[in-house]
């Protein structure tokens, strides 16, 4: 079963879901392949992972840092997991390019190399946004690229971050 929860961000409506013991989902209302259906089927429930991921929510956005990640469970492939447990691994108020990301994965792979392209979709399929922080990931030149959650908010939660 899927349980739901809305929490009101300064950036909009955001809806998180979990299986009851994780977070499984954390997507602005109405973004770039937002799940409808699987919000649409899911139960609405107060969790204690969902007050946990609130308390965490409430910390990031009063600009600070949070001491804690809420427990997530990330249903996907492995190699976009590989690519998620990197972005987890940007510091807060960092950056860190797709090539960059690319090169990690080669050579934890041992190969000689990994394509940029491949990292960025699966960045793009990020189902858990802010905590696993997709945001922080930029161009090679250092530009702001593109963000499910709209590059309008991917500018805000890095200045949040002071990251520009």
């Amino acid at each position: 079963m899927v349980f739901k929860h809305h929490y009101i961000s300064q950036l909009g409506s955001i809806t998180l879901t979990s299986n009851g013991e994780s977070i499984t989902g954390l997507w602005f209302d109405g973004q770039k392949n937002f799940p409808h259906k699987l919000i649409s089927e899911s139960t609405k429930a107060k969790l204690p992972i969902f007050t946990q991921t609130i308390n965490w929510l409430d910390t990031y956005f009063s600009g600070k840092v949070p001491n804690f990640t809420p427990h997530i469970h990330l249903n996907t492939t492995p190699f976009r997991k590989a690519v998620y447990e990197i972005l987890l691994s940007i510091p807060y108020g960092q950056t860190m390019t797709y090539g960059e990301i690319a090169n990690i994965i080669a050579e934890q792979k041992g190969i000689e190399r990994m394509s940029a392209q491949a990292v960025g979709g699966a960045v793009g399929h990020n189902p858990i946004l802010i905590i696993v922080p997709c945001h922080r990931v930029v161009g090679a030149d250092g530009s702001l690229t593109g963000y499910e959650g709209g590059l309008d908010k991917k500018i805000e939660l890095l200045k949040l971050e002071n990251a520009l």
